[in-house]
Parts: structure tokens; sequence; C-alpha cells
């Protein structure tokens, strides 16, 4: 592709400044006039992406645009919109080094009545909201990444008093900023635990929809939209959470039904050889938790002053105290940006300031503040490249 884009640099160059004023003019319009726009464009799927160029260079114009268009860019054409929602495009924007690395944080007013998704970028500015999600409110959820993506997958809902697991799959696309639903799981489940691993998502335990504890695992490929049961675990296990290194799956925390009281267990599969096997030193009562690099980031309920840190390696454990210079707040949620880990507090705390931990900060300066917040509580967040 690069040599193509070397020699259409001056054609390349024409060609975005053309789209530039194209998406401005589409961002311009009201919704009314983009349903117009795609009636008449959406099926020209067979014309080129932009004419007088070769794909490749067009698919390197797309890509030059800034992320904040990309939804007016999606409204032109078919053909523009199947590409942007492409894996190809995020590997155009990675390979010219143009990603944009956003956190979309799941907040509650401080009412605890409403909820909502909210995009802040590196500098805390916030972009947008996202469009409700389909279906009905729930709770016990999983939250999973893919490039350019973020699916909330089953959990349950409260209809009329009675509480009902779900087998639902909801996909974002922040590119297009729409969401669209995806295949089923074979089995309801709520409090279980998910994870990303190798490009594939994992499904562990939980509850079902009889509220029975579960051993069962499932996994997704997004490439065919279907999910699949695989090797179950040894005992059913609930309230737990999963992260992924090194192409394995690990899964802490939560009860099981061959523990008294909180697991301290780890259960690691293996994809390759289809296997699980087992080790005795995880974490216990997580409240948080987030991946960073090649290391696995907790915050326990019984030591919320100290962030307990896993680097799977050597199978070890170490502490860090948490300064009190954000504030004395004990509760706390996780984002990641910039390589570094923002402490979130769950306290309703006006002069609170968010904290900041780099883990490749020398030693003594690791900790600062950021100016990072989200308009409530945190109740998750994401980071997504695009």
């Amino acid at each position: 592709m690069m040599p193509s884009v070397v020699y259409g640099k001056k054609r390349l160059l024409e060609a975005n400044l053309s789209l530039s004023t194209l998406v401005t003019q589409d961002k311009s319009t009201d919704s009314k006039s983009n349903a117009q726009l795609i009636s008449h464009v959406a099926d020209d799927i067979d014309r080129p992406i932009l004419p007088g160029l070769s794909d490749d260079v067009a698919k390197y114009c797309l890509a030059l645009v800034p992320r904040s268009c990309f939804p007016a860019m999606g409204a032109v054409c078919k053909k523009w919109r199947s590409f942007i929602k492409s894996k190809e495009f995020i590997t155009v924007r990675k390979l010219a080094g143009l990603l944009e690395e956003w956190l979309y944080v799941l907040t509650m007013d401080y009412d605890g009545k409403e909820s909502h998704w909210e995009v802040l970028d590196c500098f805390g500015n916030k972009h947008q909201v996202l469009p409700p999600m389909p279906g009905p409110l729930k709770a016990g959820f999983g939250v999973v990444v893919l490039p350019g993506k973020l699916l909330i997958v089953a959990g349950y809902s409260v209809i009329d008093g009675t509480c009902s697991a779900s087998a639902d799959v909801y996909e974002y696309d922040s590119c297009l900023n729409s969401w669209s639903k995806l295949s089923n799981m074979n089995v309801a489940r709520y409090d279980f635990a998910c994870a990303e691993v190798d490009g594939k998502i994992y499904a562990v335990g939980g509850y079902g929809m009889d509220g029975d504890s579960l051993s069962s695992v499932e996994v997704y490929d997004p490439d065919s939209d279907k999910w699949t049961l695989i090797e179950s675990l040894r005992r059913p296990r609930w309230g737990c959470f999963a992260c992924g290194f090194e192409g394995r799956l690990y899964v802490m925390g939560g009860r099981s039904s061959f523990t008294i009281g909180n697991s301290k267990f780890v259960d690691v599969y293996n994809p390759e050889r289809h296997t699980w096997c087992e080790m005795k030193n995880g974490c216990v009562m997580v409240t948080a938790h987030a991946v960073l690099g090649k290391k696995l980031f907790c915050m326990e309920w019984k030591n919320q002053r100290k962030l307990a840190i896993f680097t799977p390696d050597d199978n070890s454990w170490k502490l860090v105290p948490v300064p009190l210079t954000g504030g004395s707040s004990v509760g706390f949620r996780f984002g990641i940006l910039d390589g570094k880990l923002l402490l979130f507090s769950l306290e309703r705390d006006p002069n609170y300031r968010t904290l900041l931990y780099d883990p490749d900060a020398p030693q003594g300066s690791q900790w600062q503040t950021s100016k990072i917040k989200p308009s409530g509580l945190c109740l998750c967040s994401v980071t997504i490249k695009a």
C-alpha cells in the first residue's frame, strides 16, 4: 500500500482536501438530509471509493480524517460505511500512526437514577454521549473491547419485578456511533467472567436462568458471529472476573461451590490445548481490575488503599500504596489511557482529583493527578482505539 501512497502524494493531498470538505458539509446537514444522502448513494457499492484513485490510496485518504468525523463519513455511501466498520480501517489507521485513544465511561448520576456511556479523550474533553443501548436495562453484564468495538454481553433485567437472565449480545461501533445486535450466547448468564484473548471473547461461569451457578464456558468468534461451548470449569464459579495474557485466559476472584467464601484459586485456560489448569494465589473480593501492558492491576475490598499488581510471567503479586493526594476515598474504578492507570472515585467529592499511576515512571514519581473525570459515578470504563 505504501508505494502507491508515495506515488499518489499530490493526488492524495488533493483528494484528502476534497474529502475533508465533503465530511464537513455532511456533518452540517440534519438527519433528514443524511437519510436522503444514504438513499441516493447507498447502492453505489461497485463504484470506486474515491473516483480517480486506486482503492489503496482512497482507503488511506479516508483513514486520514479525524475520528470525530467517522459517523458522518459512514453516512456517505455503503462502500465507505463498509470500510469504516471493517478491521482493515483500524489497521490502516494504525499503520499511519493515526489511532486516537478515547475513554468510554459508563457513568451514573449522583442520585443513582440514570446512567449513560460518555466519551472522554486523553485531555479529559467530553466528545459525546453514546446512543442508548437497545433492549431492556440490564445489570451483571460483561463488557469487552474488540478493535473499534464495544460489546455488552448477557446480564440480567428486572421486568415487572421478575429477574431474568439474558443471552443477548450488543455491539457498539465507535467509528459509526451505532449499536447492533450480535448472535445470542448459548447460555443466558449474569455475574460471570468475560475477557478477550487473541481476538476472541470468552464468557465463564456466572448465574443462569434459574439462578443456578454455572461452570459452562463459551467463546465468541467475531469473524463468524458465533458462540461455541468449550471445556467447562471443574466447578461452578460466579462473581468472578477474567483477563487475557500471552494467549491464555485467567479467571480469578468470585466464589466457587468448592470453597468456603471467596476463592483464591485461579483457573487458566489454554486455547491451543483446550485445557484448564489451576493456580492457588489469586486475588480475593476484587472491586476493580484492569490490564495494563503485561500486568494485572486489582483493588481488593479489604485493602482499598493499595494496588495489587499481578505479573503472570512468574505468577507473583506486589502491593503498591495508594497516596492520599487525590482524596481520602476508599472506593475506586479503573480506567486506562496512554499507558497509565486512572483511579476514579466512587464517592461524591467535588474536590477529588483523579489519581494517575504511571508504571513506567521512575520510582517515587509514579503517582500523579489527572484532570480526566467522568460527569458522575464511574460504573466501569474501557479504552477504544480507532
